[in-house]
């Protein structure tokens, strides 16, 4: 499947004891119709009232806390397996919940964020980050610097730049996710405020690369950008491959509204 080009691979393991390694996700990321940017396993319910227990796995086999393009398309054939619109997944960031109303509209409730700097986490203390001391270039005129971050059930460092598309996200991508700043690696976006309701976005994806489409780095531009006075608390949020409708609600909970898209369906030997 994939959520605005964002590739997505759904293994359902309920019924069975079985968990997929690292090295199995990355043999399946190498089949000629499996390739992803993102794994989501299925497993029994783990949590009373939920549909399902969900891990996620990014393109190099590491496991993931969120993702929200993911997230919708889980929904999507929950929905279409059990003809029920309100669903329950419990995943590493907690239970989230899911609306669906059609194939090009489905909202995932993606959580509170975390701002505290050992929460994301960072490797200093920050007081405040809304912007924190992280530069890329010469001290006196750098090309990119200050991200706000915040977790989203992953770390996020959001860079604030006047065009995305004037930066090589691909070359400065991996030495952002693996700065020592960030101890668990972070997810790189740059974000281009074009309106108080409207913002344009880029992102390198921890463990996976430039994606067409991040639904975890739109809701962490939208709140931050509401938190830095750039946006309102409801934006759209355009990606390479689309836009996402983003809601961070007075209740402290990210509402994100997007499509999803069936590709194919099958089997595969691991």
């Amino acid at each position: 499947m994939n959520g605005l080009g964002n590739e997505i691979v759904v293994v359902d393991l309920r019924g069975s004891k079985r968990e997929l390694t690292a090295d199995q996700v990355r043999a399946i990321v190498a089949g000629p119709q499996s390739r992803f940017d993102q794994l989501m396993a299925l497993h029994d319910p783990r949590s009373p009232g939920t549909d399902a227990l969900v891990r996620i796995y990014n393109a190099d086999g590491s496991e993931a806390g969120a993702c929200g393009n993911g997230m919708r398309c889980v929904a999507w054939l929950e929905a279409e397996a059990t003809k029920r619109t309100s669903l329950l997944f419990e995943t590493a960031a907690g239970v989230l919940t899911a609306e669906v109303e059609s194939m090009g509209r489905i909202t995932v409730d993606m959580g509170s964020p975390k701002f505290r700097w050992e929460d994301i986490p960072t490797r200093d203390a920050f007081a405040d980050t809304r912007y924190i001391e992280l530069q890329i270039g010469p001290i006196d005129d750098p090309v990119l610097h200050s991200p706000a971050v915040v977790n989203i059930g992953n770390p996020h460092a959001v860079f604030w730049v006047d065009d995305v598309d004037a930066f090589d996200l691909g070359r400065f991508g991996p030495m952002l996710e693996n700065h020592p700043i960030f101890p668990e690696r972070a997810n790189i976006s740059l974000a281009q405020v074009t309106s108080r309701t409207t913002i344009k976005l880029r992102t390198w994806e921890r463990g996976a690369g430039l994606t067409k489409a991040c639904g975890s780095a739109a809701c962490a531009a939208a709140v931050c950008a509401s938190r830095t006075g750039r946006a309102e608390r409801k934006v759209t949020v355009t990606l390479p491959g689309g836009p996402l409708e983003i809601e961070w609600t007075a209740k402290d909970r990210i509402l994100m509204t997007g499509p999803v898209e069936v590709e194919h369906a099958g089997e595969i030997v691991v």
